[in-house]
């Protein structure tokens, strides 16, 4: 009996620790999606998708290969690990990628007959142009095996409460730090609407994108999809708009940082704490993946931290300004229909995850219930968001800051600890998420310099002059590497002291690139690939188009102010 009683909560014990050690590894896996759903690949890469009946057609064994390529590696592998102290290859080695599925392994290729007449290997840069065939060579009889089924999709490793915990977690985010302001630009009415709203379609057009993943396993990312429905033409269009998300998503995070550091520490102006954020920035662009993506859990924990200082403090103050027993002066419309503009990006900003969204439908152990998942996960985060706002809103009302977390220093009779340690969580929160949201245009510039194009080559045949060549040029690719990180997390800077205004930012994010990617994009991808518009589908995207175009130009004529 008694060692009976003595196992029971051991055995407890290390459920728990196992419980917790698979959701943190689940976590760490969905910011390694998250990476590498944003490495859109080259339009010119060659890769195509095939219809069903040309893949069922293709034979899947790879030993009726001629001559098999040895160290191929696929354009996504090259674009998503280009640098050696990366430790991981996310995502790619989870995967089957779209080149496994465009070279079926059961298929004669030009290259791999010419290999067999001539007895050459592949041509290189150091290859004859002329090859000497001899007459008197038999020609090789091929033969080719019966088509066999296409290869069956990966089975994913996350449970359901482990897919519903990352994408609540990527859904709250820093966007949530304006929706009081949100809610002052757009009133008690139309905030309430517009936040109902961008949460059902954002919602709605997640679930489609996942549907699509799910039901090809071609399909590995948002620009995968871009392409599938749009061609290859639309992936100039797809880079763009993902560069830009990513980069205004540092120039925010450096804002955020440089905004709560002079609220605590008011001696220096929020720009020389910028610049002075390059000593920390600078040597985080180059830590492995696998490290940065557990330090983006203190972006979780300073969330859920920031939204209890915020009720603590609302609670424990009974009169006005910044209390929820006195409420502040608000109003029930918008005062402007600039201001109602900025309310559209800022709102929608809080709901741009759908570029991580498809990649944790296809890591799902259950896809088919990814659908309930985003029902529960929208949910969840819109309520958090109206809440927040809401009660921002009701504790500040039209004076509330670009950031609620500046008014909390600024009301006496708040708990000065309590405050001076979520403003602390939010300096640190952007120093460490920087490094893993913008890694993803690193990569993407880096592809576009050929600066990624790194080729496993045995040295064992090579002289030595063709071998320090190569080190060579392997030490110049990486200096080059390091400029190019060192100059994109300079320019992130830079782009935050020209224009300093936390919300103007938020709201250029929100109306220009979330609304694009998360609504227009996937509703236009939705008729395209469905052959047909629903009377739903044609006025969210006619609808959204107006708000887009709408909101941008009001975000941009606010950072002339």
């Amino acid at each position: 009996m008694t060692s009976l009683t003595i196992s029971e909560p051991v055995v407890g014990s290390a459920s728990s620790a196992y419980s917790i050690r698979d959701a943190v590894e689940s976590y760490r896996r969905s910011q390694l999606l998250l990476s590498a759903s944003r490495v859109v690949s080259s339009p010119y890469s060659g890769l195509t998708l095939r219809t069903d009946d040309e893949l069922e057609s293709a034979d899947q064994d790879e030993e009726n290969l001629l001559t098999p390529r040895l160290g191929a590696r696929s354009s996504g592998d090259s674009s998503a690990s280009n640098l050696d102290w990366d430790e991981v290859d996310f995502a790619t080695s989870t995967y089957p990628s779209l080149e496994q599925h465009n070279r079926p392994s059961g298929v004669n290729h030009p290259e791999d007959h010419l290999t067999s007449l001539t007895g050459h290997a592949r041509a290189n840069e150091r290859s004859p142009l002329l090859l000497h065939v001899s007459q008197d060579a038999p020609l090789p009889i091929t033969s080719r095996r019966p088509s066999s089924p296409a290869a069956p999709s990966v089975v994913g490793q996350s449970t359901f409460s482990q897919t519903l915990f990352n994408s609540t977690a990527l859904l709250l985010g820093i966007g949530m730090l304006s929706e009081p302001l949100a809610f002052s630009y757009a009133g008690w009415v139309c905030g309430t609407l517009l936040i109902m709203l961008y949460g059902c379609i954002t919602c709605y057009t997640a679930k489609f994108l996942a549907g699509i993943v799910v039901s090809d396993s071609r399909i590995r990312s948002y620009a995968d999809i871009g392409k599938k429905a749009f061609g290859v033409r639309s992936m100039p269009l797809v880079n763009f708009m993902f560069c830009f998300e990513t980069f205004s998503v540092g120039v925010i995070l450096v804002t955020l940082y440089a905004d709560s550091l002079n609220a605590i520490i008011p001696t220096f102006s929020p720009n020389t704490y910028k610049l002075l954020c390059l000593v920390i920035l600078i040597p985080s662009v180059f830590l492995p993946l696998s490290l940065l993506a557990y330090t983006s859990l203190l972006g979780i924990v300073s969330t859920v931290f920031l939204i209890v200082v915020v009720f603590v403090d609302g609670l424990s103050k009974f009169d006005a300004p910044g209390s929820l027993w006195n409420p502040a002066k608000t109003s029930l419309s918008y005062c402007s229909l600039e201001e109602l503009g900025l309310a559209f990006g800022l709102f929608m900003a809080g709901f741009g995850a759908h570029a991580a969204l498809p990649s944790l439908a296809r890591d799902m152990a259950e896809p088919h219930r990814f659908n309930e998942a985003m029902n529960y996960s929208f949910s969840f985060a819109t309520a958090v968001y109206a809440i927040i706002g809401i009660g921002g809103y009701l504790m500040f009302g039209n004076d509330v800051n670009d950031e609620i977390s500046q008014n909390l220093l600024q009301i006496p009779g708040y708990s000065p600890v309590l405050n001076r340690l979520a403003l602390w969580m939010l300096v640190v929160t952007p120093l460490t998420k920087f490094a893993l949201s913008t890694r993803p245009l690193n990569i993407a510039l880096e592809a576009s310099f050929g600066l990624d194009d790194y080729t496993d080559v045995s040295e064992a045949n090579q002289k030595p002059s063709v071998a320090l060549a190569r080190e060579f040029n392997l030490s110049l690719k990486r200096i080059l590497i390091a400029c190019e990180r060192i100059s994109f997390v300079c320019l992130a800077v830079a782009a935050s002291i020209l224009v300093p205004n936390f919300g103007s930012i938020m709201a250029i994010l929100g109306s220009f690139a979330v609304f694009v990617l998360c609504v227009i994009g996937p509703i236009a991808a939705k008729m395209t690939l469905d052959k047909k518009a629903t009377t739903v589908d044609v006025t969210i995207l006619i609808g959204s188009i107006v708000m887009a175009l709408w909101g941008t130009e009001a975000a941009f004529w606010s950072t002339t102010r």
